[in-house]
């Protein structure tokens, strides 16, 4: 058994966050339905070889039709917000509102305005991602987030979902990831939309950042008193070894991963001094105004963070100049089944990092979890190794509150098993197993635990002791 002695929601403090984080595309289903067009991910799952399963998400967790049982199952494990994404073509079938000549969906609206009353009918607070990497195709045709009108588009789109949403719902999350969708989908391949290309990196990084503003100042402009915020993927970086190439090969990828987005929004630029191939966009995709349009004062920044990446330098990727040493390599004890190694101190390192910067008040995790492989037995899903993960990322974040960090919240990834973007269907990070073929639902172990946590009404032994100290 589990001991859960000293460690509950009490001695995170009364106003820590406790949710879940999902995406649309991942456990919505009908695709096809209610007036819904594709997005760049329907399309890109129905191309051979983008999948590695092979597998689309026209049906996935059929959260479009159960949404009800579910969040009654979220209150049931005690957690207070859910974090869930607004699919642009399900509200804008042509990608653009009426304003530019495209399609109001009121089927796609009433949908999540539904979805946002059970929520609030649960006592259950909606956190809403204005962006989770579901691009319409139908704006991919036009160009996608190379085309400087993008930022026009998500505009547009936001301004009508804040119309719709703000008078119920407080807390915004901007964006996403941009450097998952921007860098992986438009200069790698592996997501969608599947474009390889250095001709776009530069301006899809910058329409990515304009936006990011632009849809945050929407944001502050249509709804009084709004909480908002963006989201990053990010991890601590060190070098395989202490070679200056070594060191040098990690500031640059932190520099990509982790300072690309923040530092535009806090007034830094980008940070093309540990990336010269940055100063591009000043040369040659800025226009007039443009860096200055690129801060916007986010009352939160939401931290995604899983895995640190140990990295070395390397003659192989342009640019960068620096490759990933595996941790298979590196003889890691704990790998989760997407490869990732498990180190809970990253969470620590990471939130200290954020914390550094003086524009950040506020930090969330708004995503943390594992991907173990599943089995039910005898009706129950024992995650021992998903359970401790999140109780030994739990306990850096706790010591990150208790040393002064302005961390404020955790939400699991994820709640459902789910469609995993080019992983398709294998990787399971939820909290709750869903069976594909019957859909029916099981609690694991994991689960479990949370519930534990969040509904025990007895305080931990430990107090929250803060030291105010800041990094």
């Amino acid at each position: 058994m589990t001991d859960y002695s000293g460690f509950d929601r009490h001695t995170f403090g009364p106003d820590f966050v406790w949710g879940t984080a999902t995406a649309a595309y991942q456990i919505e289903g009908a695709v096809d339905r209610d007036g819904r067009s594709p997005s760049v991910w329907d399309t890109f799952s129905r191309q051979k070889g983008k999948i590695k399963t092979g597998e689309t998400a026209d049906i996935a967790c059929e959260f479009y039709d159960r949404y009800e049982s579910d969040l009654w199952l979220h209150k049931e494990l005690g957690f207070d917000a859910f974090r869930f994404s607004l699919s642009w073509s399900r509200i804008l079938p042509d990608g653009v509102g009426p304003s530019q000549g495209g399609r109001l969906n009121e089927t796609g609206l009433a949908f999540y305005d539904r979805l946002i009353d059970h929520c609030l009918a649960l006592g259950i607070t909606p956190w809403i991602t204005l962006y989770h990497w579901d691009l319409p195709q139908a704006l991919e045709n036009k160009g996608g987030w190379p085309n400087r009108s993008v930022v026009d588009w998500f505009g547009e789109f936001v301004d009508i979902c804040t119309k719709a949403f703000g008078h119920k719902v407080r807390h915004w999350i901007i964006l996403n990831e941009p450097l998952a969708f921007s860098v992986l989908g438009y200069f790698t391949g592996q997501h969608a939309p599947g474009r390889r290309s250095f001709r776009n990196l530069l301006p899809v990084i910058h329409h990515t950042a304009l936006a990011q503003a632009e849809g945050g100042r929407i944001v502050r402009r249509n709804v009084p008193g709004a909480h908002v915020g963006t989201t990053f993927s990010c991890s601590p970086i060190d070098p395989f070894t202490n070679s200056a190439r070594d060191v040098a090969a990690a500031a640059r990828v932190d520099a990509l991963l982790n300072r690309l987005f923040i530092e535009p929004a806090l007034g830094l630029g980008y940070p093309d001094k540990e990336l010269p191939f940055l100063a591009g966009i000043t040369k040659k995709v800025a226009k007039p105004g443009d860096m200055e349009r690129l801060a916007f004062d986010f009352d939160f920044i939401g931290l995604q963070h899983y895995f640190r990446a140990v990295v070395e330098h390397s003659y192989f990727m342009p640019y960068l100049w620096a490759a990933q040493v595996s941790p298979l390599r590196r003889s890691v004890p704990t790998i989760t089944e997407m490869g990732w190694e498990v180190y809970p101190e990253s969470m620590y390192r990471i939130i200290q990092q954020y914390g550094r910067y003086e524009g950040v008040k506020k930090i969330y995790i708004t995503e943390s979890g594992a991907a173990f492989y599943d089995t039910v037995q005898n009706g129950a899903v024992n995650d021992l190794a998903r359970l401790e993960y999140h109780q030994n990322y739990l306990q850096q974040v706790l010591q990150a509150k208790r040393d002064g960090l302005p961390v404020a919240g955790y939400f699991a990834w994820t709640f459902l098993d789910n469609f995993e973007w080019a992983e398709g269907y294998r990787p399971r990070f939820g909290l709750v197993y869903v069976d594909f073929r019957t859909q029916k639902r099981i609690v694991k172990a994991s689960g479990r635990w949370f519930q534990h946590l969040l509904t025990n009404p007895k305080p931990a032994a430990h107090n929250l002791n803060h030291s105010k100290k800041r990094f």
